[in-house]
């Protein structure tokens, strides 16, 4: 890992031009999109900093108290239209402070600058307005370093991995019906144990039943990748009972299966995998549940790697699903040359170069959802017009968002009510 000196404003260099001047250049360095556009950076994220500069100035013996009630009075990191500045004090002695994103194109590691001779530290990155960004601070203290949530920032997204801090910018809101609605009829999760004799064990299975199930009717059918993840971190069981019960969403069924720790070999383009769904979760859902048996209403849904398996499955099984959703999904290909994501990666990029030559196998209605950050936006901008030419419909959704499970939440509802649309699906478009 590289070794970054903290930039340093020295005493006589704590002045607002001196802060500004070297904010401008850190934004500069940091090759946004919006870094060369002209009077791009107003400076309003930056502002209070600037105030508390010119006090410390003033009194630098008062610089801890000064520091005390700039944390009381101010949120953080503070954002403007375009910019976000991250700050950083906790009463201890640090030796450089870091920002840890997963903004594709962005230098993934930057120095934040120290204030002064003080503890404190700040940084400014210019953002898109609707920008929502998850990160985390690396702290460097004697020489160790260790990687923590912003404690200046109580907003938190969770994945399997633990948690990270959240940044939303001012032009970004969470939708409402990631809560319940009031009066909202929820339906309900049975589970079952399934012995596979395609994976050799027992795999659980989470099934969805809206909330005016009965047995004797019959209802479209979704299984799902990473369903556990997609209750736990996706909240997707509230999403369908307030879609169900808004009209947005038919009822349907979802089933939920899980992949193993060797998940990502077990969903990226195993044939195994696609055996598995069709030949024994299909079978098993539609013995124990009043669902559906035209492939018409039959949908697979899945993000990253699971949206690889989503559409190898539709590929291996042509006509048993008519309705894929796809979230980031992991659509490596290449044109020339290596992919250089390492093996795990091959059968992806082996499956997507041959789908990309005859994409229209495919029989279904397809959505698709990325984020602007992603390093994997350009493989899901090329297919999704690749198979549109082939005759799919295809809905393609961008965000200024990455590759998390809260983005992937965030087009739940256009993607479920595109495919598989309530009687009042258009009323709320």
């Amino acid at each position: 890992m590289p070794r970054h000196r903290a930039a340093r404003l020295t005493p006589d260099a704590v002045d607002p031009k001196t802060i500004a001047m070297s904010a401008r250049s850190t934004l500069a360095n940091a090759r946004s999109p919006l870094a060369n556009r002209p009077g791009a950076l107003r400076f309003a994220a930056m502002q209070a900093i600037l105030d508390l500069a010119r006090h410390v100035q003033q009194e630098p013996q008062r610089s801890d108290e000064l520091l005390r009630a700039f944390l009381e009075r101010y949120s953080f990191p503070l954002t403007d239209e375009n910019t976000a500045t991250f700050f950083y004090w906790d009463r201890r002695p640090v030796d450089h402070v870091f920002l840890v994103h997963w903004i594709f194109g962005l230098e993934s590691h930057q120095p934040f600058m120290r204030l002064g001779d003080t503890n404190a530290f700040y940084l400014p990155l210019e953002l898109p307005k609707s920008a929502r960004v998850e990160y985390k601070l690396e702290i460097v203290r004697g020489g160790q370093r260790s990687w923590v949530r912003d404690p200046l920032n109580p907003r938190q997204a969770f994945d399997p991995f633990g948690s990270n801090s959240v940044c939303p910018m001012p032009g970004y809101k969470d939708p409402a019906w990631i809560v319940p609605d009031e009066g909202v009829r929820e339906g309900r999760l049975e589970r079952f144990t399934l012995a596979s004799e395609v994976w050799g064990q027992s795999r659980e299975v989470t099934v969805y039943l809206p909330n005016e199930y009965k047995r004797r009717k019959r209802y479209p059918l979704i299984l799902c990748h990473d369903g556990s993840d997609y209750l736990r971190y996706a909240g997707i069981k509230t999403v369908l009972d307030n879609l169900i019960f808004r009209h947005e969403l038919a009822p349907v069924v979802v089933a939920f299966t899980d992949g193993t720790v060797e998940r990502n070999r077990e969903y990226g383009a195993n044939p195994k995998q696609p055996k598995f769904l069709v030949e024994e979760v299909l079978p098993a859902v539609e013995q124990r549940f009043g669902v559906t048996n035209d492939p018409k209403e039959r949908g697979l849904m899945g993000a990253s790697f699971g949206g690889v398996s989503t559409l190898f499955t539709a590929w291996q099984y042509p006509g048993v699903f008519s309705k894929l959703l796809c979230q980031s999904g992991s659509f490596v290909f290449t044109d020339v040359g290596g992919h250089g994501r390492g093996p795990l990666f091959d059968p992806v990029v082996d499956f997507i170069n041959t789908f990309r030559e005859d994409p229209g196998r495919v029989k279904a209605k397809v959505f698709m959802s990325c984020g602007t950050f992603e390093s994997l936006i350009y493989y899901n901008r090329s297919l999704a017009p690749l198979m549109r030419r082939a005759g799919l419909d295809v809905e393609f959704r961008e965000s200024q968002d990455g590759h998390n499970w809260i983005a992937w939440r965030n087009h739940l509802r256009e993607g479920l009510s595109s495919l598989f649309p309530g009687h009042l699906r258009m009323t709320y478009d």
